[in-house]
């Protein structure tokens, strides 16, 4: 049974760099590819970025702003995030899929981020 973990959230100063975490069990981690995504309130849950065997991509306002990285060892999956704004308050979830799959199959309980300006 897949298990995705988030950590790191909590308040963060406007302009500000933070990072999130996320760890997987129950799984082989170099079979699943990993991503961040966001749900910020009354709204929508959306792609932040991903990593697999491929490489890794940003999309949107994360693109140039939030890095993607991981430490197989540790079977984690990192996000980095700079220049904070109010934008970025949301809760913040991990998601894995197979890397066979089309669909992110498994998702973590989530983190919640909020930057005060």
């Amino acid at each position: 049974q897949v298990e995705l973990v988030e950590s790191g959230g909590g308040l963060v100063q406007a302009g500000g760099s933070h990072t999130l975490s996320c760890t997987l069990t129950g799984g082989t981690f170099n079979n699943y590819d990993m991503g961040w995504f966001r749900q910020p309130p009354g709204k929508e849950r959306e792609s932040l970025c991903a990593i697999s065997w491929a490489g890794t991509y940003c999309l949107g306002s994360a693109k140039g702003r939030f890095t993607i990285s991981k430490d197989t060892a540790k079977a984690t999956v990192d996000l980095q995030m700079d220049n904070l704004t109010s934008e970025d308050t949301a809760e913040y979830f991990c998601g894995a899929k197979l890397s066979i799959s089309s669909t992110w199959d498994y998702w973590g309980q989530g983190t919640q981020v909020t930057v005060s300006s």
